[in-house]
């Protein structure tokens, strides 16, 4: 039979291993002021073009079709709305 491993804290890390923290470090964190987020850090940069949100409403069966393609079901969407104008146009 296999030999359990102990159970516990994992392995100890010396803290003089860890990366310097710089002010590149600080500008990207989140800022809290006790529990309330103050400050979101800088994340993914903003798109030139950002998407829009809009509502739609879709036939049951064509929304549940799309999304049991899994995750990126929005985006496949958006592509095949993009070629049926770009072959509807031309």
């Amino acid at each position: 039979m296999p030999r359990k491993k102990p159970s516990g804290a994992g392995p100890w890390v010396d803290p003089d291993d860890a990366p310097p923290l710089t002010a590149e470090h600080f500008a990207r964190a989140d800022v809290y002021e006790g529990e309330r987020l103050v400050r979101r850090g800088r994340g993914r940069p903003a798109l030139a073009t950002a998407k829009r949100q809009v509502t739609v409403r879709l036939d049951p069966d064509l929304l549940e079709r799309m999304r049991a393609t899994g995750p990126g079901w929005q985006t496949r969407m958006n592509d095949a709305l993009r070629e049926w104008l770009t072959k509807r146009s031309a």
